[in-house]
């Protein structure tokens, strides 16, 4: 017999780290908004940046400075799926697009899940990436 998993309420500060404008605490990110952030920053994370975690992240800063083409975009997809599934136990149905921009030299990125424990409708995170110098 397969157990279900539930889950209380999720709630985590906001990096921008911009104060309440009236009781000047930091601003709360909650449930979906602090998933969708997470899976944001497990993303953009490159393995070695947290100093006492160095197995968190993804290698996909590497495959921005190729050119955009479908092939890249099949790397880019693998290596959010995996890295997802690895480090954010609180979402299943994992769904990764990720859309190549050629003459922009950048990706569309798609993100969809459901979250663990609580009826929320299906998320969708969107952002582009694209190479910096």
């Amino acid at each position: 017999m397969a157990s279900i998993r539930t889950s209380r309420s999720f709630r985590d500060i906001s990096l921008s780290f911009t104060p309440h404008p009236i009781t000047r605490d930091l601003t709360i990110l909650t449930n979906e908004s602090a998933i969708s952030r997470s899976v944001r920053n497990l993303v953009e994370t490159i393995p070695t940046e947290r100093f006492y975690n160095s197995s968190i992240g993804s290698d996909i800063r590497s495959s921005l400075f190729n050119n955009a083409d479908y092939g890249t975009a099949a790397e880019i997809q693998q290596q959010i799926e995996t890295t997802i599934s690895n480090n954010e136990p609180r979402i299943e149905n994992l769904i990764v697009e990720v859309y190549p921009y050629p003459d922009n030299n950048l990706y569309e990125v798609n993100v969809i899940f459901d979250i663990i424990g609580q009826e929320f409708p299906t998320q969708k995170v969107n952002f582009i990436l694209e190479a910096t110098r």
